[in-house]
This record gives structure tokens, C-alpha cells and sequence, in this order.
């Protein structure tokens, strides 16, 4: 006998926390919600359980106004009637970086451990789009699947066979990583709604389940049928058992379950009979006609991504760091400081919130979150920072007199690191508390001599670098065991170059008394328009456009630096330019040109452009927004009326860098406009590469057949790039996360500056007047050519160096356990691309993490420089996978497979 198909309803709901209503109004309505799930779960068992949209945030939403229902809460999810986990917040992909990821999946965990246990359902309902190495976080997470929406075309059953190549046949597939990690993946191939709302009376359930059992069996590869009940922000359907009694007496050949993901997965693998189709990689919609993509979420609001990225780097890569070396040094490592953080982050990280795409009031409660978030890991690097700087040897110093002026310059990379650093000073310091008058003591900081000083590094050799006086300043030290100590002070900023700053540690330099003279100023100017050191060398033409000539190959790179203007007729969702336009370039706009800095260490070029622009889009595009007519189906075009758009570029070159700097600002009055920077590589490839989530992405150049959408813009993280046989140009960026490889016959990298529109999009007209992002907006960018081979060149790790700051404390004469020149490890492994450094909060171990970025095994000697018992792997969780099979090996030898993600667990002696 044949076994009856099997309908699995599910009940759920998709929680925007934010999107086209407010935070708080949208936070009322999951109060509802959350109180109709319980009320329906004490009336008994026929509503059998509901899965909580696989956030936990959503728990401490509902307490923070509910405290009183905890325990109910908690008993129906250790009971298995509510499903929560394995996330804290449904994140975008591709603009949240590897580690917030990472740290959304363990503080995900942590959370829902404390009221039960997490489901280990791989859940990205809504995503827009799915990194590659999604299949190997899962199974580090101990979870073998992945329901998603977007990224796959199904083909339908008996319909037409997939090709393999971002198609399924069914709506089960097998989904590969880079690394070979395999997971099942359900695409909801109806969308994560196709239950929703099952009618209880018999003549309107007919008409339903008829069309809604011929849906799913069309994509499904077995009688097990899923119908996701639920959809964003709906309110629960309360009389589902109901309806699920309906559905049985139609279609007795149907077994109808109130099903949960667990118990659909289980019928589903006992069923599974036919090969299923395998998808590799990343999940981009790339088999689509490009419409619907939503890729240019990356570029709305660019000042988002912005913030950002410098809120993730200075938590995982400055902070956790330096917090690290702290606890080695016995300071105490501030978990709940960084849980805080980190939860306050990545609260701006769901697909609604960071993708830029939602109401002006969502994102203005982001702006605050970011600086939230910023000011706790700011205190965390300040606190740790001085702390390891109180620890460093500096009494070397001592021979240069009372006056010295120490400071410690700290790397949080992955990689020694040479580069032009900036720090301010107190030259000399006075306390209020010492009784002088306020008029004394102005007068004794302004007469501080600022003369007759030098920059000396820990041997006493003098540094070449420029002092800017900054005048007198008022100060404070907050002490642990006193009232506030407040100061007057004459303030300098130095610059100068740090040399070989080994990888995730420090060197001491002072500012001293010295009689020496000053070390020879070599400049890196060639005339007014030329910027050459050993490897580069750049010249700048009447339009401000640029020739990079990489000397190590003598390859040129010509009209780079070029700005194009396009009208966008679209919304925070897509780009569209409107139908027949010419796009704007500055190509042949004569441009002011004057050196901006002229230093040993570091020379800069400033570029200024007055760019007459159309001042919006013309009257019909408010008309079409107003009568919902779609995006790509617009007509309207430019308005005729032209505003003045300001351009100041600075172009910087570094004596020993290994790439040319690039900072744009634009003063921005103009609306329904799109500003790019355009750079011709002239390249023969038909592929690039792209940073994303622990993975160097290649794509292709031209899309798919099926790709109607006359742009191809993408994803990026860090940075893109285009490589030949013999040469290659790395585009580094901070916060820019979308670019484009135009078929132009040049492979011409464009990367989008500031994307202005004036509608959300989607399901309707909701005006955005603030995603115009009017006003002064600043980026910065950094181009690195090389052989070839981004990886062995260290062209990647330029980049990845780019988005990281210099830490740098300043401090006293003193003793310390600590010598300038100190890390606690050392390694070597070209393709591995350092990830991580914190501390694992039960344990006290020291965790560090890196990927392989190629496709070949890469062998990490690995020196650990502190005491310590041994070394162990682990997963993404931190729990212990395997030991190391030489634990008393100095290096040790570790082998990470192509592509793999490795984090290996330090067990360190005596708290050291």
C-alpha cells in the first residue's frame, strides 16, 4: 500500500523587529502575539507548538515588557511546544561580517540554553542571499540543515531537470560549501507562507488545498509536504486544530500534522529516495532575470554600512584582541561588556535593519544602537590598552629625562604591520587639584616648549615624524578608588611611521629631549602631480583621474579614480536607472590640484571637482511611486534642474605601502542619484573574487543567460578584485559593500559611493525622504596592484590590514613585564587569513581562529609564547573537537583543510 502523502503544517511567524512600522510599534504587536501563543498553549494540546521565527531576541522583546510570563515561557519551550534558537537575530549574510555571524550563532545559543535547548535548524526564511560558507557554519554548529527563501530557482518535479548550477529540481536539495561541508536545504519553494491561514469552513479549505497540495507537490521530491503557517508579523492562528480537522475529512488520502521542523526532517530523511540535485556555493539568484534580487541593499544608506564596519571591526578585531592580552597579563577579560556589545551590534544587523531598507525612523534608532555599541567596546579597548601599556618595559626611556614622553603602539592584525600612525598627547600635564589658580595654570601649559624634541623608538633611534601643537586642553582620569581627577594640559598630535609591529602585539616609542638632529625628510612627491615610493608610482591628470604604475611588473592602470552619476528611479531595495540615460562622468572636468602633505613617511594629493549633476528625478517618479507601479517598469527620467555636487578626493601614498589610499568626500544636495568610482583594471579574466563570510568568492564577470537586469551589481565585505596571469588589482574598502564588474571591455571595477532614493519599495508606497542621504558623506578606499595572486602577493592581507586601526596609549617611565616587540604568538601560513583572537567564557582558554582563503591544504606553524598546557581544536561553539595529536610541539604543525574554517582552543597556565 502506497504511503499517504503527509501535509506538515508548521506554525511560525516572521519577525521584522523593524521595518515598515518603528521598533516600539512593531514591538507592541509581538506582546500580542507572544500573549495569544501562550493563552492558546494553557487551553491544551490541540495546538500542538510554534516555532519562534528562530531568534531568541524575541524572547528578551517579549520580557522586557512581560517579565512576569518567564516561567510559563520557559516551561512550554522545555516542554517542546515553543521551538526557539539557533540565532539571536536573523541576519543579512553577506553585510554582517564572518565574526558577527559567529557570534550571532553562539550568543544565539547561550540564550536559548537558558530556557532549554536550541533547535538546530539552519533558518534564513527571508536572507537576502546565502554565503558559501553557510554550509560549514551550520555543521560547526551542530546543524545538518538549512530552510531558506531566496537564492535557488526550483524547476518543479516532472517539470524540467536542473542544470546544477543554482537550480534544484526539487524543493529539497543538497547544499555544498567551498570545503566540501554538505547540509540538506528546504527552499521554500512557495515562500516561508505557504500554510498561512488554512480555512476552517469545508467550501473555502476545498479551494484552498487543492491549489496549495498541487503547489508543494510540484517542487517536493517526496510525499512529505511542508506548509509554513505563518508569515510576517501575523498574529496566530488560533483555530488551526480546527482547520487541520477540516483538512482530514476532505482528503483522506492526506495525513494532515501539526507538525514542527524536528519531525518534518525526520519523515522527510525516511523518505528521501531520489538523488537530490546539489547547489555549491554561494546562493545569489543567480539563474533569475536580476530584478529581484535586492542586492542593492548594500548600497542603501551607505553611512549604515559605514558605521558598521567600523562597529564590528573595533569589537572582533580591536577589543576581544587586546582584552585578550590583557586577561594574559592579569586584567580580568569583561565577557558581559562584550555580550552587550556585541547583542547591541548586531540588534542593527537583521535584513530589514542593516540592509537599509526600512522607514526613516528604524534607522535613526540604528544610528543610536551603533553608537551604543562603539562607546562599550571604545571603553573595553581603553581600559585593556592601558592596562597592557601600565604592563610594558619603558623605563629605557629614563635617560632621555623626567620629561619623556612614552606611548605604546599596538597591532590587533593578524600580520606584522608597518604604517603611518597618528597620536595625540598630553606634552605636559597639570592637575586642578595641585591649587594653582586657572589662570596659572593656562599660562604654565602655554609656555611648555614644544622645541628641541625628538621621536625615538625603544632603542633610542630617532623616527622621523611631524608635530602638530594642538594647544591647551582640558583632560580627566576617572580612577578606580577617587572622585575625578580633572587637568589642564598642552595637547600635540605626532605622525609618523610604525615599523614592523609584530602581528597581534606592540612597540614602544617616546617623544623626548634630544639635541640629535632630525632624521633627513625624502619625500615621496615627484612634482605636484606624481606620488612614487619603491613599488608604486602615481600620476595625476588636469581631470583628477589617476595612472597607477605597479613597478614590481611594470603594469599601468589607466583613468582610475574616475566618478560616474547615474539617476536612480528604484528604491532601498534595487537600483534602476532610468531607461535611456547617458550616465555623468568626470572624465575631462578639470579638477583643483594641490599637495595636501609632504613627509618621509607619507605624501597626500588633494582633488577637488564642482560637478554640475541633475538636482533629482523628474515629476513622474513621484507619481509612479504613489501608484505602486513597478520598479523596473518605470518611466521616469532625470529632472533638468542641475545642483553643484562636491568632490574632494585626497589620494595617499605611504613609504612603505603596499597600496595607494583613497579618501572621497562628497557634499551631497542631490536626489534619486547614484555616485560611483570607476577603476579600469584592462585585465583579460572572465572571473573575480570577492571577500565574504571566511571565504574569497569567485564569480563571474558576465551573469547567466537568464539575467535581464541591465546591472550586475554585487556583494562585497572587505574588498574585490581582478587578476590576470601576471598582474592584479585589489580594491580595499571600508564600509562600501557593493560593486560591479562592468562589461565594458575593461573589467572595470565600479564601486558604489552613495546610493539616494526616496521610497522603501516592496508592498507599498512608504516614503523614505532620509535615504537621500543629502549632506557631506566621507569614504575611503584603497587600491593594492600585485602579480597576480592575491594571496601570495599579501595583496589580501593589505586589505584586510586596511580596515583595521592602530591602537596607541600613551604612558609613563615605568618597569613592566612586557617588552616592546611582545605578542603572545607567532605563525606562519600564507593562505590563512587570521580571524579571530578572545576569550571562551567558561573555560578562561585563549580561542583564536583563521580560514583558508585558497583551495589547497595550508600548513600553520603555529608558536604560542606564552605558558601554556596545550592546544585543542574546536567548532564556531567553542566546544572541543579533537586534541592535537603533538601538544609539546614548539611550533606547532596544523594543517587546515582548503577553505576550511579552524579555531583551536589554548589552554594557558595559571591564568598567564
Amino acid at each position: 500500500m502506497a504511503k499517504k502523502r503527509t501535509a506538515h503544517i508548521v506554525s511560525h511567524t516572521h519577525w521584522d523587529r523593524e521595518w515598515y512600522l518603528p521598533y516600539e510599534k512593531h514591538h507592541v504587536r509581538l506582546i500580542q502575539l507572544v500573549d495569544a501563543l501562550l493563552k492558546k498553549l494553557d487551553e491544551g494540546s490541540a495546538f500542538k507548538s510554534f516555532y519562534l521565527d528562530g531568534q531568541t531576541i524575541i524572547l528578551e522583546d517579549y520580557l522586557q515588557v512581560r517579565p512576569e510570563n518567564k516561567e510559563k515561557l520557559e516551561h512550554y519551550i522545555r516542554e517542546g511546544r515553543i521551538l526557539i534558537g539557533p540565532w539571536y537575530i536573523l541576519q543579512d549574510a553577506f553585510l554582517t561580517s564572518s565574526e558577527a555571524n559567529v557570534r550571532n550563532m553562539q550568543i544565539g545559543h547561550q540564550d536559548a540554553e537558558k530556557f532549554g535547548t536550541p533547535s538546530k535548524i539552519g533558518y534564513f526564511p527571508d536572507t537576502f542571499g546565502l554565503t558559501g560558507q553557510i554550509p560549514q557554519l551550520m555543521l560547526q554548529s551542530g546543524i545538518s540543515n538549512a530552510f531558506f527563501g531566496r537564492g535557488v530557482k526550483p524547476t518543479g518535479f516532472n517539470n524540467t531537470v536542473s542544470d546544477g548550477d543554482y537550480e534544484s529540481s526539487y524543493s529539497e536539495l543538497i547544499w555544498e560549501g567551498p570545503d566540501g561541508s554538505k547540509i540538506l536545504g528546504i527552499l521554500f519553494a512557495n515562500w516561508y507562507s505557504n500554510g498561512n491561514e488554512v480555512p476552517v469552513e469545508e467550501g473555502a479549505a476545498k479551494e484552498f488545498w487543492d491549489r496549495k497540495l498541487a503547489d508543494a507537490e510540484k517542487y517536493a521530491s517526496t510525499s512529505e509536504l511542508l506548509y509554513m503557517n505563518g508569515c510576517d508579523h501575523q498574529p496566530l492562528q488560533t483555530d488551526l486544530p480546527e482547520a487541520i480537522e477540516t483538512a482530514k475529512a476532505l482528503y483522506p488520502d492526506t495525513e494532515f500534522v501539526h507538525s514542527n521542523f524536528p519531525d518534518y526532517l525526520d519523515a522527510l530523511k525516511d523518505s528521501l529516495k531520489d538523488e537530490l540535485s546539489s547547489v555549491k556555493g554561494e546562493l545569489r539568484s543567480q539563474r533569475t532575470d536580476g530584478w529581484g534580487t535586492l542586492v542593492n541593499t548594500a548600497s542603501a544608506r551607505v553611512y549604515l554600512k559605514q558605521m558598521n564596519q567600523k562597529g564590528q571591526t573595533i569589537l572582533e578585531k580591536v577589543a576581544e584582541p587586546l582584552a585578550s592580552i590583557a586577561q594574559l597579563a592579569g586584567q580580568s577579560y569583561p565577557h558581559h561588556l562584550f555580550t552587550y556589545a556585541w547583542k547591541t551590534l548586531m540588534q542593527n544587523h537583521p535584513h530589514d535593519s542593516i540592509c537599509g531598507c526600512s522607514v526613516d525612523e528604524v534607522h535613526r534608532e540604528m544610528v543610536t544602537r551603533f553608537d551604543k555599541s562603539r562607546h562599550v567596546a571604545e571603553s573595553i579597548v581603553e581600559d585593556s590598552g592601558r592596562f597592557i601599556a601600565e604592563a610594558v618595559d619603558t623605563s629605557g626611556y629614563s635617560k632621555f629625562g623626567n620629561d619623556a614622553v612614552p606611548f605604546v603602539v599596538m597591532n590587533t592584525t593578524g600580520w606584522n604591520r608597518t604604517g603611518t600612525v597618528s597620536v595625540e598627547l598630553d606634552a605636559a600635564r597639570l592637575y586642578l587639584r595641585e591649587g594653582f589658580s586657572l589662570e596659572e595654570t593656562a599660562r604654565r601649559m602655554q609656555d611648555v616648549s614644544l622645541d628641541g624634541h625628538q621621536l625615538v623608538d625603544e632603542n633610542g633611534t630617532a623616527v622621523s615624524y611631524t608635530i602638530e601643537d594642538l594647544g591647551l586642553s582640558f583632560g580627566y582620569d576617572l580612577p578606580d578608588n577617587q572622585f575625578r581627577q580633572p587637568y589642564s594640559c598642552r595637547k600635540i598630535k605626532l605622525t609618523f611611521e610604525a615599523s614592523d609591529v609584530p602581528a597581534l602585539g606592540l612597540r614602544t616609542y617616546a617623544w623626548v629631549k634630544s639635541a640629535e638632529p632630525a632624521p633627513a625628510v625624502v619625500s615621496l612627491l615627484k612634482g605636484a602631480k606624481v606620488l612614487e615610493n619603491d613599488g608604486i608610482k602615481v600620476e595625476i591628470a588636469d581631470d583628477g583621474s589617476f595612472t597607477l604604475h605597479d613597478k614590481n611588473n611594470n603594469t599601468s592602470y589607466n583613468d582610475l579614480g574616475v566618478y560616474e552619476n547615474t539617476g536612480d528611479i528604484g528604491n532601498e531595495y534595487m537600483y534602476r536607472q532610468p531607461d535611456g540615460e547617458t550616465p555623468l562622468t568626470t572624465k575631462g572636468l578639470q579638477a583643483g590640484i594641490r599637495v595636501l602633505e609632504d613627509t618621509s613617511f607619507r605624501a597626500a594629493i588633494e582633488i577637488v571637482h564642482d560637478w554640475e549633476i541633475p538636482a533629482s528625478a523628474d515629476e513622474l517618479l513621484d507619481a509612479e511611486q504613489r501608484a505602486l507601479v513597478y520598479y523596473p517598469e518605470r518611466k521616469a527620467q532625470r529632472s533638468r534642474e542641475t545642483v553643484t555636487l562636491k568632490l574632494r578626493t585626497v589620494l595617499s601614498l605611504e613609504r612603505k605601502g603596499k597600496g595607494l589610499s583613497i579618501e572621497s568626500t562628497i557634499n551631497n544636495n542631490a536626489k534619486d542619484h547614484r555616485v560611483r568610482m570607476l577603476f579600469p583594471t584592462d585585465l583579460v579574466t572572465d572571473v573575480h573574487h570577492a571577500d565574504s563570510m571566511f571565504e574569497i568568492a569567485t564569480r563571474d564577470n558576465v551573469p547567466a543567460s537568464e539575467w535581464l537586469n541591465p546591472s550586475n551589481t554585487q556583494h562585497q565585505q572587505n574588498f574585490v578584485d581582478v587578476s590576470g596571469d601576471q598582474a592584479g588589482l585589489t580594491v580595499a574598502n571600508l564600509g562600501l559593500n557593493e560593486y560591479e564588474i562592468l562589461r565594458d571591455g575593461r573589467n572595470t571595477v565600479a564601486v558604489t559611493l552613495l546610493r539616494s532614493v526616496g521610497e522603501l519599495g516592496d508592498w507599498g508606497w512608504f516614503p523614505t525622504p532620509e535615504a537621500q542621504c543629502l549632506g557631506e558623506h566621507t569614504v575611503q578606499l584603497q587600491l593594492i596592484p600585485h602579480s597576480g595572486d592575491g594571496i601570495a602577493s599579501g595583496a589580501y592581507t593589505e586589505a584586510y590590514q586596511f580596515q583595521v586601526p592602530w591602537t596607541v596609549l600613551q604612558t609613563g617611565v615605568h618597569e613592566g613585564k612586557l617588552a616592546s616587540g611582545y605578542t603572545p604568538f607567532q605563525w606562519k601560513g600564507t593562505a590563512a587569513a587570521f580571524s579571530s583572537l578572545k576569550m571562551n567564557e567558561k573555560t578562561g582558554d585563549l580561542l583564536v581562529r583563521w580560514y583558508n582563503m585558497a583551495e589547497q591544504p595550508v600548513e600553520l606553524a603555529l608558536d604560542v609564547l606564552v605558558p601554556h598546557e596545550h592546544l585543542y581544536e574546536t567548532n564556531i561553539l567553542e566546544e572541543r573537537t579533537a586534541p592535537l595529536a603533538d601538544p609539546g610541539h614548539r611550533p606547532y604543525s596544523l594543517e587546515i583543510r582548503p577553505y576550511g574554517i579552524a579555531t583551536y582552543g589554548i589552554k594557558t597556565r595559571n591564568g598567564q
